[in-house]
């Protein structure tokens, strides 16, 4: 991982802009910014300054419905030393052509650029990730790795390589600021900061998705069928297949999925499989072919039956214009 000189022990304060995109998360705003307020608050004095601003300047709706304040639009952000742009909803709409125009030109200001969650997405459109490595969030890493192959897409928690920052979502953007924090005020603090939010840092290179911990309520071998549905989005395989792997017949997995999660196996694949659907039609505009193939179903119309029966709707109906919220 290249570093650049803002990691270096502090001689001064950093300030960091937060250009958030309508539909981004609260919990990553906060993740973003409350390490360093309590930083601050263990110093005794303001290392670190934040401003946040927005594509056109007004309150930002997010995703919980509540509206965030902001200090003008995308060029207040020039001054500060860090420009993080946070986005996570809808990106198709949020991340216009004006908005990509001006992030181009405002970006060369800043020691460091990154974004966290789909963020990368606007710095790969605005060609401010070409021949960097970079991460998104998870569910992004195919789409980014195919549509921007200039990029070196890595499915690390966040991952720093010279001016640039890419942050995979809320934990991992916590994860960078204590990373930051350490390496310009030392390890102590970073880990006064983190026991104030009960947590551990995690280092950049990490997986965002962690090898399942055991949890004391399920079968460890349940866990394991899970998580190998979760790898097979698009090519999910049969109950048979799956209790194989997991060293059951597959009527003793289907008892343990009924005793544990009151579903079956066949039954949560494909509710797995129709969440992904979902989220790419809602945040994508991929046709429904492709998000028929990218979820395991044969053609759009096996997915739009699925859809109507889960939910009693057909899948186009996502893709009606939506009033943004506040």
């Amino acid at each position: 991982m290249t570093e650049n000189a803002i990691f270096a022990p502090a001689r001064g304060p950093l300030t960091i802009a937060l250009l958030v995109l309508p539909q981004a998360s609260i919990l990553e705003v906060a993740s973003a910014l409350d390490p360093l307020r309590n930083a601050n608050r263990q110093l005794g004095h303001e290392a670190f300054h934040w401003r946040v601003v927005s594509p056109d300047g007004q309150p930002v709706p997010l995703t919980c419905g509540i509206l965030l304040p902001s200090d003008g639009p995308p060029g207040h952000a020039v001054g500060a030393d860090l420009l993080i742009v946070i986005s996570g909803y809808r990106l198709d709409e949020v991340a216009t052509r004006p908005l990509i125009r001006e992030l181009t030109r405002i970006a060369p200001r800043f020691q460091l650029v990154g974004g966290v969650d789909s963020a990368p997405w606007v710095l790969a459109r605005a060609g401010l990730l070409n021949g960097y490595r970079a991460t998104v969030h998870w569910e992004e890493l195919e789409d980014l790795a195919t549509r921007h192959p200039q990029v070196e897409v890595v499915p690390d928690r966040f991952v720093i390589d010279r001016n640039r920052v890419t942050i995979g979502g809320a934990a991992p953007a916590q994860d960078f600021m204590l990373h930051l924090i350490r390496a310009r005020h030392g390890a102590g603090l970073a880990r006064q900061v983190a026991n104030s939010f009960l947590t551990d840092a995690r280092p950049g290179h990490e997986p965002q998705i962690a090898p399942p911990r055991r949890d004391p309520l399920l079968d460890p071998r349940v866990t394991a069928a899970v998580r190998r549905m979760e790898e097979r989005i698009d090519q999910p395989e049969s109950t048979a297949e799956t209790a194989r792997a997991v060293g059951l017949s597959p009527r003793r997995l289907e008892m343990l999925f009924r005793e544990s999660l009151g579903t079956t196996p066949a039954a949560w694949a494909l509710t797995l499989r129709l969440q992904a659907a979902r989220r790419i039609l809602t945040d994508t505009s991929h046709p429904l072919a492709e998000v028929a193939e990218r979820t395991g179903f044969s053609g759009p119309a096996t997915l739009s039956r699925a859809f109507r029966r889960a939910w009693g709707e057909p899948p186009g109906a996502l893709r009606k214009p939506r009033k943004t919220t506040g």
